[in-house]
């Protein structure tokens, strides 16, 4: 386990309880107020995490004169035996704590489904997948807006963009990132083959106007009539928006809406989000390389979880994790394997701490 320097917390609990008396002044201006909240908010869950340690330490500490004691050894042992289970699990708690913080993980996210390997077969996976993160942050609590659709001539999507908001949105699915590979004997086949298929799913952290400062000089924005499913009705007017931010290259095409305006909010909306997760591609190598495979060709032999419809399993590839619940996880039940994948991360970044 992680040794965390005593100073190190003491730093901490000072911090914290000067934020508290700072708060605690009536002549504060309000906006200095909710920028020490932020910070005390930060800090509470060290502070209580390192209170829960040193109550146990003391405790343990206190057992020695019991233990030499016959009449209380017995007593004493049992305590013993729960502090053996309870102190590391504090501790664990507390370095988990001290662990720097993804600046995004509270943010909401821009999810991107989009039909790889397969054919009509991969964009029918696109909407199993997109149906099931819905279902996923129904139970969460979370709401979905659909900001961007393309249908599959068969059904499904051959690429679907959605705004998720809500707690902790991208914390949670981030680790959904990459490409997704199903097996199942598809509706249209005869001989009852089973066919493979593969979706890519990218989760980005959407960016508020703070986020990523976007200059109008650095952007071509195209408007033209919308065309084919979604855009049917209303193409008798100029109401399509292509966006291509200049410096980047990256271009985000929105013809969902009627309204113009909507679709240019639409599609800004998008493009800020993508240039703010390439931002932190940058600043961060290990999330580059995950951003890149995150983006791939939607080939097979990049796949990051496998949907085995006969075998009624699923397969995190990354933590070799199988569980056997395949229409339960279809249906949005992602709870275990989220919290699979956050726990792996969490132990990863212990023991780079620990090296």
């Amino acid at each position: 386990m992680t040794r965390i320097p005593p100073d190190r917390i003491a730093a901490i609990e000072r911090r914290h309880a000067d934020l508290a008396a700072r708060m605690g002044n009536p002549d504060l201006a309000a906006s200095e107020f909710v920028a020490l909240s932020k910070d005390y908010a930060e800090l509470t869950p060290v502070v209580a995490a390192a209170g829960e340690v040193r109550r146990l330490r003391d405790e343990a500490a206190g057992l020695d004169a019991m233990l030499a004691d016959p009449e209380m050894r017995e007593l004493a042992e049992a305590e013993a035996a729960s502090l053996a289970e309870a102190l590391p699990a504090a501790e664990r708690a507390l370095a988990l704590a001290l662990l720097p913080r993804d600046a995004a993980d509270d943010k909401p996210a821009m999810l991107e489904i989009r039909a790889g390997t397969g054919g009509d077969e991969a964009a029918l996976f696109a909407g199993d997948l997109f149906r099931m993160y819905q279902r996923f942050a129904d139970t969460a609590g979370w709401r979905v807006e659909t900001i961007s659709a393309s249908a599959g001539e068969m059904g499904g999507f051959k690429e679907v963009i959605a705004a998720v908001t809500g707690p902790q949105v991208y914390r949670r699915l981030k680790f959904e990132s990459g490409v997704h590979r199903v097996q199942r004997v598809p509706a249209t086949e005869t001989q009852g083959r089973i066919h493979t298929s593969a979706a890519t799913v990218a989760v980005l952290p959407e960016a508020e106007e703070v986020d990523v400062q976007i200059a109008d000089k650095d952007l071509r924005i195209d408007v033209y009539r919308s065309s084919g499913p979604g855009g049917q009705s209303v193409n008798t007017t100029d109401s399509a928006v292509r966006i291509t931010h200049l410096p980047s290259g990256l271009v985000v095409i929105q013809q969902d809406e009627k309204s113009q305006h909507k679709n240019k909010a639409k599609a800004l909306r998008v493009l800020r989000s993508r240039l703010y997760d390439a931002e932190r591609a940058k600043l961060h190598d290990a999330r580059a390389d995950a951003r890149r495979s995150m983006v791939g060709s939607g080939d097979r032999s990049e796949r990051i979880r496998t949907y085995n419809f006969p075998q009624g399993r699923v397969t995190d590839h990354r933590i070799n994790l199988t569980l056997h619940r395949l229409p339960e996880i279809v249906a949005g039940d992602l709870g275990e394997l989220v919290g699979a994948l956050v726990a792996a991360d969490e132990a990863e970044r212990l023991a780079a701490l620990d090296g």
